[in-house]
């Protein structure tokens, strides 16, 4: 019986996880095709294309939390600049985060 118990609350808990990624990386679709798709779509500004596995190899390896840091404050590198919020100072810090993990994830 512990180890049903065990099971239930294992499956529940990745289900739940599932369910707020899903949603997450959904919320996140919505804001890149609303705010972000005109510059990482064509790469304007240096910015990145989705999908461009070569493009996001290095920021990969800055981690999740350093993207999204730049991505919501802005970021001014070698090939190009990142305007804080993409210049849209209305969205959230954590719109910017989902976009910026759909990129991620489209771009793995």
């Amino acid at each position: 019986m512990k180890k049903l118990l065990t099971l239930i609350l294992v499956t529940w808990t990745s289900l739940c996880i599932s369910t707020t990624v899903f949603a997450d990386i959904a919320k996140g679709q919505g804001i890149y095709m609303n705010f972000c798709a005109p510059c990482h779509d064509s790469g304007i500004a240096g910015a990145p294309k989705v999908g461009d596995k070569a493009a996001w190899q290095e920021r990969f390896g800055k981690g999740t939390t350093a993207l999204v840091d730049n991505a919501v404050n802005g970021f001014k590198g070698n090939s190009g600049f990142m305007p804080a919020k993409g210049g849209h100072q209305a969205l959230t810090d954590e719109e910017v985060s989902s976009a910026v993990r759909y990129m991620l994830e489209l771009s793995k």
